[in-house]
């Protein structure tokens, strides 16, 4: 078994919540070997945590000065692209969190790039990862003529979770003001490429879809496919809440999101059939070990049998690292690829365009 060594990119609340303790309960899969980040404070706060001595201020440098068999892009998604492409064209393996980025043009460019190289490119998508959802897959080829679903994912603040658990987030305030200015510059060009000049509202909804929603509609696009079209969809409270109706063959689904300051976490996919239901349950990925389940409802004459399954309390993550050992280690293709990506693109243009 291979340990691979890898470089991670962007050191701040995703890493050092998930990414970094995962790497490092994995001593046999990976050694993490460099770290990029724009903050000094942080890069050396998390060198000396993790024991990693060489820290980059920028991944031009990292890839420059550091020999790495996989890097985990996991900063702001205005500069995931630009960090993929280097690193393929290093032959480095690349682990990109979701969004991968914002435009179709910049998955093509990361298609290009992988396709010349040899490296795999994986994208972070963790809750198709999990065991529950997996056992769901096959569930849902039983239940014959789909009738409804319903995709949902309300949320509350990360902070609420990560509070009451004693988890602690380093933040310093020594980012360069022009690296801030750049990535607002950044932001600004990129959305406009990609569904022109809107209003800040509108703005705000594609972010969600590129943030948050991502995780849904991967997962439901692997689950149900991907729709015929989008009827309708209602965007408000600037963004922050949205309601879809989406058409797939003989039956409709509906989408709903949300972000307020509740604290809870309801995010689900719901699949009805005629006598039996699929229904998978996430929680919050913030709380290590806490377990996503499968609930089975089916009729058989006049009982109504419902199961709950859990299959392990190994989180969605630590299952995806593991996956993603085996594609830059084994030279498995990965099921989460760029053009799996721009499918979830295709979708997110779907509904900005039928959005009221």
């Amino acid at each position: 078994m291979k340990k691979l060594k890898v470089g991670v990119i962007g050191v701040g609340e995703v890493a050092q919540i998930i990414h970094l303790p995962i790497l490092e309960s994995l001593p046999e899969l990976y050694e993490m070997v460099a770290f990029c980040d724009i903050s000094p404070k942080l890069l050396a706060k998390m060198g000396q945590k993790y024991r990693v001595g060489n820290l980059y201020p920028n991944a031009a440098e990292m890839f420059e000065q550091t020999e790495l068999d996989a890097v985990f892009v996991l900063n702001n998604m205005e500069y995931h692209t630009d960090c993929t492409v280097a690193a393929l064209q290093r032959n480095i393996h690349v682990f990109v969190e979701k969004p991968m980025c914002v435009t179709e043009e910049e998955v093509q460019a990361i298609i290009q790039a992988r396709d010349a190289s040899n490296a795999h490119v994986m994208v972070g998508y963790m809750r198709r990862f999990a065991p529950a959802y997996l056992r769901a897959l096959e569930e849902v080829r039983t239940l014959g003529p789909i009738n409804y679903a319903r995709i949902r994912d309300i949320i509350g603040p990360n902070a609420f979770f990560t509070s009451q658990s004693g988890t602690r987030v380093y933040r310093f305030d020594d980012i360069p003001a022009e690296a801030v200015q750049d990535r607002k510059t950044r932001n600004a060009r990129l959305m406009r490429e990609a569904i022109g000049d809107q209003s800040p509202e509108t703005y705000a909804a594609y972010g969600l879809l590129l943030g948050l929603n991502s995780h849904d509609i991967s997962a439901m696009r692997e689950m149900l496919g991907v729709p015929r079209s989008v009827k309708a969809v209602v965007s408000s409270h600037g963004g922050r809440f949205k309601t879809a109706i989406l058409e797939f063959d003989g039956y409709h689904a509906v989408f709903e999101t949300g972000v307020d300051q509740q604290g809870r976490f309801d995010a689900h996919i719901e699949v009805y059939g005629e006598k039996k239901s699929v229904l998978v349950q996430y929680d919050t990925p913030y709380l290590r070990q806490l377990p996503t389940t499968l609930r089975i409802r089916e009729t058989f004459g006049d009982g109504l049998e419902e199961t709950v399954v859990r299959p392990t309390y190994k989180d969605a993550y630590t299952c995806e690292l593991e996956y993603f050992h085996q594609v830059a280690a084994a030279g498995m293709p990965p099921k989460t690829t760029p053009e799996d990506y721009l499918q979830d693109l295709a979708i997110f243009k779907m509904m900005m365009d039928a959005i009221k």
